[in-house]
């Protein structure tokens, strides 16, 4: 029998900026598959001549998100998907936070507006100011966070969303994520690395679709708080299978404690170039998805 054939799913744009994609590759050869990186909507793919399919930086999923969605389920049927199409439906939209919290995680604050609803006053006007962002995104994309008394830019903003058929999202600003935000990578449901950056939502009032994702990044080493709530978090998945990767964005409330900001199990940056245990992790826990069942 041959080496396991591992497909590493990126795009157009992870080709270009994933920093991380070559070094997977090498890693996952390196420890005796056969590993290629492959977008995903690249035209006629033989999916089913992988043994495994690896989401890695499917960048645009966003934008496009009911045709990716569809080449998930399609995958799905012809080879074995991780993180698995279920996983990727649900953690798809951030409608996935009323889950969590619903289930006790401490989960940042948020009221979710459809389409249709009416925006009340209230729900922007907010002692600390707020954000405001789509449902759907990547990024932080579309997103913004608003000064209080700005309660009309921000209602404004999330009109404009919901004239785009977009689901909205109000949270209230957590203004000590300008001591970092931490983001707690896991890999087959053990803890591996962690790293904290900077805020993003730097300018008041500002949609910045061109701004850094992850601005300075340094290592972090998570508190034992830290680490009970992102276990909590992946403890509370509506969903039997463990995922093959997570990262849990965490930002700390006014009263120091962590809450979850997202559940990121679809393409999240996983910060493996100066992270090299991290790095021989996931590839460890690749290979064991890859080998025959």
């Amino acid at each position: 029998m041959g080496a396991a054939r591992v497909a590493v799913v990126t795009s157009d744009a992870g080709f270009e900026h994933d920093a991380d994609l070559p070094l997977i590759v090498e890693a996952l050869r390196a420890d005796g598959l056969a590993a290629e990186a492959v977008a995903w909507d690249a035209g006629h793919t033989a999916w089913d001549r992988f043994d495994l399919a690896v989401i890695r930086s499917t960048w645009d999923y966003a934008r496009r998100l009911g045709e990716f969605l569809a080449w998930a389920d399609a995958t799905a049927g012809a080879t074995r998907l991780w993180n698995p199409a279920p996983l990727v439906h649900w953690n798809s939209d951030k409608r996935y936070l009323a889950d969590l919290a619903g289930r006790g995680v401490p989960v940042v604050p948020t009221r979710f507006v459809e389409p249709g609803e009416p925006c009340a006053q209230a729900d922007f006007d907010r002692p600390g100011g707020v954000v405001v962002k789509p449902a759907v995104s990547a990024g932080a994309r579309d997103t913004a966070r608003y000064e209080p008394g700005r309660h009309a830019d921000a209602a404004r903003h999330a009109r404009m969303l919901l004239d785009q058929g977009r689901t909205v999202m109000v949270q209230p600003y957590l203004h000590r994520v300008q001591e970092g935000e931490r983001a707690l990578v896991f890999f087959a449901g053990a803890y591996s690395h962690a790293i904290r950056k900077g805020p993003l939502l730097t300018e008041a009032g500002v949609i910045d679709n061109a701004r850094v994702a992850h601005p300075g990044v340094t290592a972090h080493r998570p508190t034992d708080a830290e680490l009970r709530t992102a276990r909590s978090a992946l403890g509370a998945v509506p969903l039997p299978d463990v995922p093959l990767f997570a990262r849990v964005d965490l930002a700390l409330d006014d009263a120091g404690e962590p809450v979850l900001m997202e559940l990121e199990l679809i393409e999240p940056n996983l910060f493996l170039r100066d992270e090299l245990r991290g790095l021989q992790c996931f590839a460890e826990a690749v290979a064991k998805a890859a080998a025959p069942h």
